[in-house]
C-alpha cells in the first residue's frame, strides 16, 4: 500500500490500525497498517518499501498523513528460532501507544 493511500482510509473512516514495526537489532522502523478485514499491507513509496532510521522521521510522516496515534512494535528474532507464533495484538505486552 502506497502512503498516499492511507488518506483514503481516513477519508472513508475505514477502521484500521497504524503499526510502526521496530526490528530488534537494527535500527530501522516500517509502517504497517492493518484493515478491517484483518489483512496487513506494507507502507510503501513508489512502491519500494518505506524505512526509517529514527522514530521522529516516522512520526512527522505519519502526521503529515493525518495520523494521530499508532503503536510501536518491536519483532523480536526469538520467536521464530524457538517455532512460537510472534503476537502482536497483545496491548500490554508487545505493542506501545503513540500519540502525536
Amino acid at each position: 500500500m502506497e502512503l498516499k493511500e492511507i488518506a483514503g482510509f481516513i477519508k472513508r473512516q475505514d477502521p484500521f490500525e497504524i503499526r510502526v514495526i521496530g526490528h530488534a537489532g537494527s535500527r530501522c522502523y516500517q509502517i504497517e497498517l492493518e484493515d478491517s478485514d484483518g489483512a496487513c499491507h506494507e507502507v510503501t513509496h513508489r512502491g519500494k518499501p518505506l524505512l526509517f532510521r529514527a522514530l521522529d522521521e516516522v512520526k512527522a510522516t505519519l502526521k503529515r498523513q493525518g495520523i494521530r496515534r499508532a503503536y510501536l512494535v518491536h519483532r523480536v528474532p526469538q520467536d521464530e528460532v524457538v517455532g512460537r507464533e510472534a503476537n502482536y495484538r497483545n496491548p500490554l505486552s508487545s505493542r506501545i501507544p503513540l500519540v502525536f
